[in-house]
């Protein structure tokens, strides 16, 4: 994906920071995003692409969540 842009903020002590206008502009105003933490980079999304990314993650920990979710498996990994 090619960098498009560059601006700088600011945070605040509440945390909180300003999206410059040129930069909000390109997203619908109220559109969900999700706020994505590493070790050197916080990164905002679109919820929806995050979604998409993911579906196929959510999908297979509902499906094992039922084999792996118990007191027994809990048990078995407790010490490792």
């Amino acid at each position: 994906m090619p960098l498009l842009d560059i601006k700088t903020g600011t945070i605040t002590e509440k945390g909180q920071i300003v999206i410059p206008k040129s930069l909000r502009e390109r997203f619908p105003s109220g559109e969900k995003v999700a706020i994505i933490s590493y070790d050197d980079r916080i990164e905002l999304r679109p919820i929806s692409s995050v979604n998409e990314a993911l579906s196929c993650a959510y999908s297979a920990e509902k499906s094992l969540k039922k084999d792996w979710d118990s007191k027994e498996e809990d048990e078995a990994w407790k010490n490792l």
